[in-house]
């Protein structure tokens, strides 16, 4: 929340003579730009050998998953019509099944929940339509674990991104493909996760001892949450995991920029887990006040009697007929948005945005925002998705440069829109590689990992929905 708003909120203190926090604003921004076309990805160093490998049994980003659209319908999977759901087996092809069951454990999973001593003993039958339907029926179960996540909706608790793996990798099309290329444990493979910090997990589970217990379950548990997520996250994207406070701008799954983020405190201003598509920056926002604030805070009353304060703050209110106050806070150095925020429309109300409040990227525990996420160093990030968003060529640079500086001097809100979208994803994991390549655990801020625990402790759940049932509940306060 900004001084400004903190110091209208009933019971708040303000000292006397506060410390002026923010920096001068320039009549244009001056800072020196990097050059976009020289800035070296950064990577931490990491045994590639099993991804190059499963790189060459699958379509390049750019072909398969250049542009990822986010859809917040209901996909119905249409597999039942267009593919069958069993097809004749060999007794090889079931043995080689169960011998890949018994391995599943390195990516996360546990055999039992796949019964490969029954699809043996059904193999050592011989050929049969009973081993059709075993075989068949346990193909697809793991496809869908690997492929989707094996914890069902309920434990993914407010977990909004939409996964298109379903509909691009259908599982009767996976059947059918294994059987007609003689290759079921390729097949399977070929759908796993490819970012990075999945493969970096599985290492992590393959030298950590079974009686580590606590620490492996903590490692399923977030090498699940990465098949919730679609299995390649484009070319280029926005990638912030809310845990550890950070947001990197990565092209080709490496890191070119971070920074520092401010999320949801936990409890009803919890940050949600979104993947949406940056359409734009708003330049000099304007801040419309919630009613919990101008009517619940007293920010309207207030701004309505001190014409004076109000004005200084960057507030203007009108009155309707009915009595129905509504505030808006103006373009400026105090406003609660800062000086930009990405344009990524959602039901959410979520998005990313400066602060005036830049003090608070110092703390060690950020979760301080009533949702939305505050970024450090914001014009840069604002500057750089204006430049990346838009340019054809270097020469394009300069230009686009210079056009922001001078959007950002005027103070006047503008929308600036990208003609190349940018792909966002705000996920939660609780261990996974840090912004320096260190593989860390992060505080379980809002307390999600239990649900995921309970649900590999629990059966598993067949005919899993793909929806989040949980309530869409806008934030009460957004950006601030």
């Amino acid at each position: 929340m900004g001084a400004a708003l903190l110091a209208a909120a009933p019971g708040f203190a303000q000292p006397a003579d506060p410390e002026n926090l923010l920096p001068p604003e320039p009549e244009t921004v001056k800072e020196a730009q990097p050059d976009y076309t020289q800035m070296e990805a950064r990577q931490p160093s990491r045994d590639t050998s099993r991804t190059t490998d499963q790189a060459t049994r699958r379509e390049s980003v750019d072909r398969a998953f250049s542009d990822p659209q986010f859809q917040t319908g209901e996909i119905v999977q249409k597999t039942a019509a267009d593919w069958p759901q069993v097809l004749p087996w060999t007794v090889e092809q079931a043995l080689a099944l169960a011998g890949f069951i018994e391995g599943i454990g390195a990516e996360g999973l546990n055999p039992a929940d796949y019964d490969p001593d029954s699809l043996r003993f059904a193999a050592e039958q011989g050929r049969s339509e009973v081993l059709d339907e075993i075989a068949s029926k346990t193909f697809i179960w793991l496809i869908e674990d690997l492929r989707d996540g094996r914890t069902p909706m309920e434990g993914r608790k407010q977990w909004f991104v939409m996964d298109p793996d379903a509909d691009r990798m259908p599982s009767g099309k996976l059947l059918k493909q294994a059987l007609e290329s003689d290759d079921v444990a390729g097949t399977l493979t070929s759908i796993l996760p490819v970012h990075p910090d999945y493969a970096r997990l599985r290492e992590e589970l393959a030298k950590t001892p079974e009686t580590d217990s606590k620490r492996r379950k903590l490692i399923r548990a977030n090498m699940d949450r990465w098949r919730w997520l679609p299995q390649e996250l484009g070319k280029k994207y926005l990638i912030t995991n809310v845990p550890e406070y950070q947001l990197r701008l990565t092209v080709n799954d490496k890191i070119i920029k971070t920074y520092r983020t401010i999320v949801g405190k936990p409890g009803n201003t919890a940050t949600p887990q979104l993947g949406e598509m940056v359409e734009g920056v708003i330049f000099n926002p304007t801040w419309t006040v919630p009613q919990s604030i101008v009517k619940g805070e007293g920010l309207g009353a207030k701004v309505l009697a001190n014409p004076g304060w109000a004005k200084a703050q960057g507030y203007k209110a009108t009155k309707g007929e009915d009595g129905w106050v509504t505030v808006v806070q103006q373009p400026g150095p105090t406003n609660s948005l800062g000086l930009m925020k990405l344009d990524m429309p959602n039901r959410h109300a979520i998005f990313l945005h400066d602060t005036p409040s830049r003090h608070l990227f110092k703390q060690a525990n950020r979760a301080l925002s009533h949702g939305c996420i505050r970024v450090e160093d914001a014009r840069t990030l604002a500057m750089t998705m204006a430049i990346l968003g838009n340019m054809e060529n270097k020469a394009d640079i300069p230009v686009i440069q210079q056009e922001v500086q001078q959007i950002t001097g005027s103070r006047e809100y503008t929308a600036y829109p990208l003609k190349d979208n940018w792909p966002v994803y705000i996920t939660y994991f609780t261990m996974a590689q840090d912004v320096n390549g260190e593989l860390k655990a992060f505080s379980d801020i809002y307390g999600r990992d239990a649900a995921v625990l309970a649900a590999f402790e629990a059966p598993r759940v067949a005919n899993r929905s793909r929806v989040q049932g949980e309530e869409i509940i806008p934030i009460a306060a957004p950006g601030a």
